[in-house]
Parts: C-alpha cells; sequence; structure tokens
C-alpha cells in the first residue's frame, strides 16, 4: 500500500477507527513509532507518525507534507460498448494501475441491455487500486446514452476494428479509442468512422473485449 485515502488527511492530529485501523494495524501491522501515508484525494502526500494505538483506534500526528502528482505522462480515454458488469470489474485495476485517464460506457447495437453498471462498486475498486498503486486520483468512470454521443463530444475518436492496414500505434499523445462489445461492431456502427479513424491489433488472435481494453492501455500508456 502506497497511501490510505482518508477524508481528514491533512490535519496536525488524526484519529483512525473502522476499516482504516484495521487496514493498517491488522492487515499491515504498522506499530506505534512507524509513519504511514495519507491523502485526501488531492496531489499532496501527508505522512503521519503513529503516536498511541489500541485495539479499537490510532492516533496520528502529522510530520510532513509534500506535492507529488502521481499519474500518467499522457491522457487515455476509452468509450466502451457496455459488457457484462463482472468481466468490467476484473481488469479495473489493471486499467488504473497502468494510468487510464477515463472509462466512458454506453451501449452499442450488440450490448446485452439487461447488465447495469454499480458505480459505487467500481469507485472503491478504483480507490483500492489506486492506494496499492500510489496513483494520485482514480480514473474517471461515466456513463452516457449512446454512441453518438460519444462522438459528438469526441470526434477525434478511433475505432479499434479489424483493420489490417492501419494498427494502433505506441502514442505519447492523448489518445481516444472505442472498444466494442462481445461480438463487436455492426455494420452500421462501423460505417459512422472515416478509415483513418479504424485501427486495429498486430495479431491473428481474436481479443475478448476486456483484453482489448488492457492490450490498448498497454501499448499507449506503458
Amino acid at each position: 500500500m502506497q497511501y490510505l485515502l482518508h477524508p481528514d488527511a491533512g490535519a496536525e492530529h488524526l484519529q483512525l477507527e473502522g476499516d482504516a485501523h484495521r487496514y493498517l494495524f491488522k492487515v499491515r501491522r504498522h506499530r506505534t513509532g512507524e509513519q504511514v501515508h495519507l491523502r485526501s484525494g488531492d496531489d499532496i502526500l501527508y505522512t503521519y507518525t503513529i503516536d498511541t494505538l489500541d485495539k479499537k483506534t490510532a492516533q496520528l500526528t502529522l510530520a510532513n507534507q509534500t506535492t507529488l502528482p502521481i499519474h500518467a505522462a499522457h491522457a487515455l480515454h476509452i468509450g466502451w460498448c457496455r459488457i457484462d458488469p463482472k468481466s468490467i470489474e476484473k481488469v479495473l485495476p489493471m486499467l488504473n494501475e497502468m494510468g487510464v485517464a477515463q472509462l466512458t460506457f454506453f451501449p452499442c447495437e450488440r450490448s446485452q441491455q439487461n447488465f447495469r453498471l454499480d458505480f459505487e462498486r467500481m469507485k472503491k475498486i478504483l480507490q483500492n487500486s489506486s492506494r496499492q498503486c500510489g496513483r494520485t486520483r482514480p480514473m474517471i468512470l461515466e456513463e452516457i446514452e449512446s454512441m453518438e454521443s460519444f462522438l459528438a463530444a469526441h470526434p477525434e475518436a478511433k475505432l479499434l476494428h479489424f483493420s489490417r492496414d492501419q494498427t494502433l500505434p505506441c502514442t505519447r499523445e492523448d489518445t481516444t479509442i472505442i472498444l466494442g462489445p462481445e461480438g463487436g461492431f455492426t455494420d452500421a456502427e462501423v460505417a459512422r468512422f472515416t478509415p483513418g479513424q479504424i485501427v486495429g491489433m498486430d495479431t491473428p488472435m481474436i481479443l475478448r473485449s476486456e483484453s482489448a481494453a488492457v492490450a490498448v492501455a498497454a501499448r499507449v500508456l506503458v
């Protein structure tokens, strides 16, 4: 764990209890006199000394603070046609650790319409991932009504599809990529993009939607 997320991080004196206390002192096994790092959700990293510790609470004193933003050098925004939430949740920590800036979900023609995303659950997954990898802020999650709405806001977006003419480059620029659901895109959806906006991966294998998300993040960001 690189830091603990706490809303009162930055106060001169801090009392930890509940889940924060259990994690630091029963899981991580910190002891009196040691130092721990906390954040409140911004770029400042706070270092606290553990003054006292009992079975339910711990008293901390602020030792120092430093501005330490940790994020990817450039932004990757993935527009993701909605798939099974269980598949999304499996790769959320990996995408967050690699530095994806934002995931925007929307239904496509081959998306199963009965799927509903649990954003509170996904945000907790991202918070846990961020404190493990050190990322300052978790990636942004949002849901919109359609691909048309996404393209209206991001006309520069590229479509990850079966393109032999243009593979997704290892770029060092801000990038927006649209990923399809299980079953892929329909011809009508592909027709919304110019040939220059359609990219593929240099592999003969067919990637699952969640595998494609990880592959895109690794190629663009890592």
